[in-house]
């Protein structure tokens, strides 16, 4: 009877240590669910299907019930080589989603309430969101007898995408600090581009050299 009495009591204290792995098992899917986190690939359906029950939902983010592929959408490449990462403050993600996505045409990648990334020709820029009160303050530098700001970010196009990306901005009416113009006439570094700034005030200058493969030559150039 005794040897029963222990036979019984362990089978319970097995089913009791069961029980309360799986309950501390759907307990950290659940916090997984509410925090938007994908769930571990090590994660049976049964325990899926149970933590999506009590957060109410059909399937936890991220992954499928049936199977451990993710789901997303890429709609952008990275540039070949090593592509450039920038972090910018922006005023307001909103507007800043409507420059950089419509008027600029970058892609859109991940984003949060917070930040957003894009793709700038296959190079990542994330607009980071500091508050409304947030604009660039600007520093100028002469250079071939322009005033330029400082800082300032862009890309170094072909000659074909820079005027076609001026013609854009023209019709999107956007205000050029500098209008696009010829600078370094005659010299190595003769070179198209063009200054403006984004809603939040931070300056974008583009540029096209005239012979692309003299954008690193090295030389003294006389202002």
């Amino acid at each position: 009877d005794d040897t029963k009495i222990r036979k019984k009591e362990n089978r319970i204290s097995e089913t009791r240590k069961t029980m309360m792995r799986s309950i501390a098992t759907l307990t950290s899917l659940t916090s997984l669910a509410r925090a938007g986190r994908t769930a571990p690939k090590t994660c049976s359906s049964r325990l899926l299907q149970s933590a999506c029950k009590l957060r109410g939902g059909d399937e936890l983010p991220g992954r499928s019930l049936t199977t451990d592929v993710s789901k997303y959408t890429k709609l952008s490449d990275p540039a070949p080589g090593s592509p450039f990462h920038y972090a910018l403050p922006v005023h307001n993600l909103e507007i800043a989603k409507k420059f950089y996505g419509e008027v600029l045409g970058c892609a859109e990648g991940r984003s949060s309430e917070k930040w957003q990334d894009y793709s700038l020709n296959g190079h990542q820029i994330v607009c980071h969101w500091v508050g409304e009160d947030y604009r660039c303050q600007d520093y100028f530098n002469p250079v071939d007898g322009d005033d330029i700001p400082v800082p300032h970010f862009g890309l170094a196009m072909t000659e074909e995408e820079f005027h076609a990306m001026a013609d854009r901005l023209k019709k999107e009416g956007i205000e050029f600090i500098i209008e696009p113009h010829l600078r370094f006439k005659g010299q190595p570094g003769e070179q198209w581009t063009m200054f403006f700034k984004d809603p939040s005030g931070n300056n974008l200058e583009f540029k096209a050299m005239t012979t692309i493969d003299n954008l690193f030559v090295k030389y003294n150039v006389v202002d």
